[in-house]
């Protein structure tokens, strides 16, 4: 073989090689951030001040927990909600069936204040209050129902935990349900059930509606 031929397809070679990997889209609703979460994300501060100041109060939480010695996945926590438009941040932590829950506190929200945030052995965080119903698998007959009777309801943050089941294989599914309505302070029109399946490792693997009616 040509020598300026072999030294091309060396170099080709060596391209493939370090391309770098194609990003796969998260699902919807999960995330990660740049400092692991755990019960170090726990900020407990008051931000009361923060309300009645000038400075926006996205900018005044981080400042204060800041301030305040708030630790760097707590800080990570509030910067990731700032993203998404939110002024929040982690208020409390638990772990159960080895997958982390961490509840977030919306100081500054006039209706729904908390939220929760589903945290896997990876690191990845599922928000279990974002599209409810987005890319939910697989796609439950109560559904079609539901929307047929009510097509103007929608899921009303935050969802309520509602046990566990087990799963095969040594996995585990979290069980939420939010309530259905048509506007936030009208009645219950229904109830969404839906389960966030973790496998034996903690590993978050889908989510699944179980019901809606």
């Amino acid at each position: 073989m040509p020598r300026p031929l072999l030294v091309l397809l060396l170099l080709a070679a060596l391209t493939a090689c370090q391309a770098p990997p194609a990003v796969v889209p998260e699902a919807s609703g999960t995330f990660t951030t740049p400092v692991p979460l755990d019960a170090s994300a726990v900020w407990t501060g008051t931000v009361d001040e923060c309300a009645a100041g000038s400075t926006p109060v996205e900018r005044c939480l981080h400042e204060t927990m800041q301030a305040r010695g708030a630790s760097p996945a707590a800080l990570a926590a509030a910067a990731q909600l700032a993203e998404r438009g939110e002024a929040g941040h982690v208020a409390a932590w638990e772990t159960v069936e080895g997958v982390g829950v961490a509840t977030l506190e919306f100081p500054f929200r006039a209706n729904t204040n908390q939220g929760t945030w589903l945290v896997d052995a990876s690191g990845r965080i599922i928000d279990v209050d974002a599209d409810a119903l987005a890319g939910a698998a697989p796609a439950h007959a109560d559904v079609a129902t539901f929307r047929e009777a009510h097509p103007d309801a929608f899921p009303v943050a935050p969802a309520r935990a509602d046990g566990r089941e087990a799963l095969d294989g040594g996995g585990v599914r979290l069980v939420f349900v939010t309530p259905m309505r048509t506007c936030r302070a009208c009645a219950d029109a229904g109830t969404l059930r839906v389960g966030y399946d973790f496998d034996e490792a903690r590993r978050f693997t889908g989510r699944r509606v179980l019901a809606l009616r």
